[in-house]
């Protein structure tokens, strides 16, 4: 079983939100929409996924640091976990600034700033490659001897704490609060894609560091939120390699190996002057729209329900994939990425091809769960068998009737902007 504290406190994380959504059916304050918050989740699913293979990573280099490297190893107390704690934010604060200050770094780190709403399903988008930039930063813990099960439950904690701080529905807590720890009100400014607002409020815990190193500001009205160039897509494999992308699209264009070093290593925006110099963030436009697309009610419905099914299927995964053979974990652990992948597509388009996919994807959850009780894998009932094909071939029908009813509005849609067109 896995225990890592993310995957741990998946059942808080949903009844957090829960609460939140019941609060704002209450306060009739909106701040969620199903598409951006299916997309956050998406990608929170996609990094805990990258996890179970990269376990190396973080953890794993920390452990080996730690091993042959520590100059004194500290025997694990309250005491070392109080100062671990501490230690552990100041090198989150500077890993964090870095993921802002340096481009590739924020290729892995722009993911968690995609969306244009703000509530606590933000908090689980998080990138796959982050891990890959950050560990530099938590190896001088390993290198003065903290236990690497205190590390990684310390940091597991950190990240905790940083889940609540994602809405708008808590306007300021008590001064001395906010003067102390990072508050709503101090990462909604985090989160703001307005210039002033923008490289703020890297804290984890205490936001006492960019009161100390010169990077805290203050909410004075509630922020635009999201990156500067928005994403404006539901794909979350591609919100992974967006800023990629883009880092790789200028580097072709470079004249020079310095040029590209700066392209990489200079602050997200920087490009030399034959390429338009850099780019600088502008106010947003009063009546910007965020971006979206309609999808009709009912297709909403069924993608929430498969979103639903998928989330206790990825749960059995994140649960028990060390119990899986290799390839099964490969398969199991592609069947999850193309899910993510079909809710985006389903929200974005309704092209023919989609039904193939869906098909696809749809007929592995009765054949996956069959193998898997066969296999002794986990003690699952033989009803959920059958369940699970009746829920395979409805979802089919159901897919295939909206699939043809949103061409037929899409359609009916284009004809009559076209005659309203002709007739101006």
């Amino acid at each position: 079983m896995d225990l890592n504290p993310v995957i741990l406190a998946i059942p808080m994380y949903f009844t957090l939100m829960g609460i939140e959504l019941v609060y704002e059916a209450i306060s009739r304050k909106k701040t969620y929409r199903l598409n951006d918050a299916i997309t956050n989740i998406s990608t929170g699913t996609l990094q805990q996924l990258t996890g179970t293979f990269l376990k190396i990573f973080k953890i794993g280099i920390y452990a080996l640091v730690f091993e042959k490297f520590a100059f004194y190893k500290i025997e694990p107390t309250w005491t070392s976990f109080f100062i671990l704690f501490i230690l552990w934010d100041i090198c989150y604060y500077w890993e964090h600034r870095m993921a802002h200050r340096i481009s590739l770094f924020w290729g892995g780190h722009s993911v968690h700033h995609q969306s244009e709403d703000f509530n606590l399903s933000v908090a689980l988008r998080q990138s796959s490659t982050a891990m890959i930039w950050g560990v530099p930063f938590y190896l001088p813990l390993a290198l003065m001897g903290f236990d690497p099960v205190q590390f990684a439950v310390v940091g597991g904690i950190n990240l905790l704490y940083q889940f609540w701080i994602h809405t708008e529905h808590i306007n300021r807590m008590p001064n001395w609060f906010e003067w102390i720890f990072n508050t709503p009100s101090h990462h909604r400014v985090h989160h703001g894609r307005d210039p002033k607002y923008i490289d703020k409020n890297y804290a984890g815990v205490f936001i006492t560091w960019d009161k100390m190193f010169g990077s805290f500001q203050a909410e004075e009205e509630r922020p635009n939120y999201g990156i500067t160039k928005p994403l404006a897509s539901w794909n979350p494999v591609y919100a992974n390699f967006a800023h990629y992308i883009d880092l790789y699209q200028y580097i072709k264009k470079s004249r020079s190996l310095s040029d590209t070093a700066k392209i990489l290593f200079n602050p997200p925006g920087w490009l030399p002057d034959y390429l338009g110099g850099p780019q600088k963030p502008s106010e947003v436009q009063e009546g910007y729209d965020k971006y979206n697309r309609h999808t009709i009610f009912q297709m909403n419905i069924y993608i929430f329900v498969q979103f639903l099914s998928t989330l206790g299927l990825s749960s059995l995964y994140f649960f028990k994939n060390e119990d899986f053979s290799d390839p099964l974990k490969v398969v199991y652990a592609v069947w999850i990425i193309l899910t993510t992948l079909m809710f985006g597509f389903i929200f974005e388009y309704r092209k023919s091809w989609l039904i193939g996919l869906e098909v696809i994807r749809l007929t592995c959850i009765p054949i996956g769960i069959w193998y898997i009780s066969s296999m002794g894998i986990s003690n699952l009932p033989y009803w959920l068998f059958f369940a699970c094909i009746v829920y395979a071939v409805g979802s089919i029908l159901a897919f295939l009737f909206l699939i043809k009813k949103s061409n037929k509005i899409m359609t009916s849609g284009m004809e009559k902007i076209s005659s309203e067109s002709s007739l101006t």
